[in-house]
């Protein structure tokens, strides 16, 4: 970024894969990542691989579309039938000893919930943070719901709506939106709370309105876990937005909403007074999740358009911007040296 304007595609991380439940079910998943093509699949002890689609061997593609098979937890090549175990190595050949050399690139993996996640580290580097433990949950909360988008972008700009207060308001109608205290970073981990009101119509006319506070954690720029409470219903939600490169142009963009059981809600809730309590929180569910993806529909049609801009011509309602796009400067270590990270850490932290 000293030399150029544009952001390197693929700042460093941890990015979604798919859910545990989307993998067991197709067997095998191929997709392109970070400019890559990779796959997924699960053995028998429930140990999840994400590797290159490519076989060691011969170089064959090992995506479901060309054959590639799981046998007994293993993939097996369709071209000469070497088989891989969940660490990447190859374990066997139908004609010889499996060769100690031959062993898939790999990513490590973390899941939170179900969902899949692997490590991109520039030049092959190792992980340098850890994604948060998984949050509490049981029956009381509902199952995780998603929503997808594809569209060109970037995702240091979709994670900067995370201090962009002052669209909430002009783009999504949010109403008395606040920071509540300053932005907080510990190295990879930035937090940015605020509330909000917001008004839901029906028939054309105001028939709630939402008191909202948000605590949002950033764990890099391709997870962001926002706890959500309503104060006027008392209901409490979660929110990942979890953005992704494809290429070194689009994003896929995934929300996984989840909404906690309303045992005893503070005030009625319009259309939900004759359903099952045990059925709540799963229609509040698919309420929220549907508001958030009118939302993020938004802003696609803004971010597949927009440039970045590296010196941005900030007014005072603007908020946060610039520690936020100094925290992500870690992001980049082949742009900006080790010392030089360093020192914008801790600018970030006392701005």
């Amino acid at each position: 970024m000293h030399s150029t304007d544009k952001l390197p595609p693929f700042p460093e991380g941890w990015y979604f894969i798919a859910e545990r439940k989307s993998i067991l079910k197709k067997k095998l998943i191929g997709k392109t990542w970070m400019g890559q093509e990779i796959i997924a699949w699960c053995d028998a002890e429930g140990q999840i691989c994400v590797a290159d689609a490519i076989c060691p061997h011969m170089g064959s593609h090992l995506g479901p579309d060309v054959g590639t098979r799981v046998r007994n937890g293993c993939l097996v090549c369709p071209f000469h039938g070497f088989e891989y175990d969940t660490s990447g190595q190859c374990v066997a050949t139908p004609y010889a000893a499996a060769p100690k050399t031959a062993r898939l690139k790999t990513y490590e993996t973390r899941e939170v919930l179900g969902l899949v996640f692997a490590w991109w580290g520039v030049g092959g580097r190792l992980p340098q943070w850890h994604l948060p433990d998984e949050p509490a949950t049981g029956p009381d909360w509902s199952a995780l719901a998603l929503g997808f988008f594809r569209f060109p972008g970037h995702p240091q700009e979709t994670a900067e709506n995370s201090v962009d207060l002052a669209h909430l308001r002009y783009i999504h109608g949010y109403d008395n939106v606040c920071q509540v205290g300053e932005v907080s970073i510990d190295g990879a981990h930035l937090i940015s709370c605020f509330d909000f009101r917001r008004n839901r119509k029906f028939a054309g006319m105001i028939d709630n309105i939402y008191d909202v506070s948000a605590i949002t954690h950033l764990y890099g720029v391709g997870y962001s876990y926002v706890e959500i409470y309503e104060k006027t219903i008392g209901m409490d939600a979660r929110l990942w937005v979890l953005s992704t490169p494809i290429d070194d142009t689009h994003l896929q963009l995934v929300l996984v909403s989840q909404v906690r059981e309303l045992r005893k809600p503070k005030r009625p809730i319009v259309g939900l007074r004759f359903i099952p309590m045990r059925l709540r929180h799963r229609i509040m569910n698919r309420i929220m999740l549907r508001a958030q993806k009118q939302d993020v529909a938004q802003d696609v049609i803004i971010w597949g358009k927009k440039q970045y801009w590296p010196r941005p011509r900030l007014s005072q309602a603007d908020g946060e911007v610039m520690t936020y796009r100094r925290y992500c400067r870690q992001f980049y270590p082949e742009t900006y040296p080790a010392t030089d990270r360093d020192d914008l850490r801790l600018s970030s932290v006392t701005s």
